[in-house]
């Protein structure tokens, strides 16, 4: 007895209108097969019809034996049911990249705080940058070149020679002023004991001095010099100046019996300092004092105390003027002796 050849697959094809009539199939039509099996067709079923058994459906080990036919019919059937369902490499590409974009923008929103900040420091950080650069930038430009020197604390010094002196700094830019130029060309100038710069933007340079103050002038065969209390020659005349008295000091003006008068003198004020003509010193220890026209002695002794010997000094010449006294003794400042 012949096996039946397994049942068409019906095409799927537009939904009928009424539902479709069952026609019974007789099993003589396909061969010598003594039953009659029904069978139904159901035009939106794509598999197997239901109800078959298992050997007619093609399903266990009389459904491999049904020849080549079926087995080509079932594998096309299973190729074209995982084909739509393959994986592509452009898919997974795709989707990768999808991922890691929501990723990027959720980073970005929750770091839009500190990238804020960021930003804003880097902003201010730029600024000072452009700001300290264009400063210095400008210093350095001809925009800050010297134009006017001044001089200010100057009383017996040249201020018109200094300022001639120092005309080779005229055009350079203030941060750039050769300190070491200036000092070689106040060399020259003895009576400037210090000195400062002080740049004035945009074009002025201001020098400030300090006058060393001169204690008298020392008789030589040159003529008459007019030093410091450092010993330092201020100038030299051949007539001696006015209102300077002179030095007569044993050791000249490297010596300590100098250096003794030199403090005495800058300790006396001025109502006494002008009335002294002569200074005389033969140690550190016996510096003595000539005043004016009455030829008084001051009897100093050594530069020890010497603030307080000069105001004891003033008081007793107010009491006693110099012209009724000869000498005053004020080496013990707390015992002052009159003659």
């Amino acid at each position: 007895m012949r096996r039946p050849s397994p049942l068409p697959v019906p095409e799927k094809g537009p939904d009928p209108v009424e539902p479709p009539v069952e026609q019974p199939e007789t099993a003589a039509e396909h061969g010598d097969v003594s039953v009659d099996h029904p069978a139904v067709v159901e035009p939106d079923t794509a598999t197997a019809p239901i109800g078959l058994p298992g050997w007619m459906s093609g399903d266990g080990p009389a459904g491999d034996a049904a020849g080549p036919a079926t087995g080509s019919a079932s594998g096309s059937a299973a190729g074209s049911r995982s084909e739509p369902d393959a994986v592509r490499l452009v898919d997974v590409w795709a989707a990768s990249r999808a991922r890691r974009k929501a990723l990027r923008a959720e980073v970005r929103r929750f770091t839009v705080r500190a990238r804020r900040r960021r930003a804003v420091w880097i902003g201010v950080a730029a600024s000072l940058v452009v700001l300290v650069l264009g400063s210095v930038g400008a210093a350095y430009s001809p925009l800050f070149a010297v134009e006017n020197i001044r001089v200010v604390g100057g009383e017996q010094l040249d201020v018109a020679a200094v300022e001639a002196a120092l005309s080779d700094q005229i055009g350079t830019p203030l941060p750039l002023i050769d300190a070491s130029a200036v000092k070689a060309a106040l060399v020259a100038f003895p009576l400037i004991e210090t000195y400062t710069l002080e740049a004035r933007p945009p074009h002025d340079l201001v020098l400030r001095v300090v006058e060393r103050t001169p204690i008298g002038v020392v008789e030589s065969a040159a003529g008459f010099t007019l030093v410091d209390a450092a010993g330092v020659a201020l100038s030299t005349t051949a007539v001696a100046p006015a209102n300077q008295p002179v030095l007569t000091v044993r050791g000249g003006a490297k010596s300590d019996a100098f250096a003794a008068a030199g403090r005495v003198m800058r300790s006396l004020p001025d109502s006494i300092r002008l009335q002294v003509t002569a200074v005389a010193a033969t140690s550190p220890d016996d510096v003595v004092l000539t005043l004016g026209g009455t030829n008084t002695q001051v009897v100093w002794g050594n530069a020890e105390r010497s603030v307080m010997k000069a105001l004891v000094l003033e008081t007793t010449m107010v009491q006693r003027p110099p012209a009724d006294v000869s000498v005053y003794d004020v080496s013990s400042p707390t015992a002052v002796v009159v003659r």
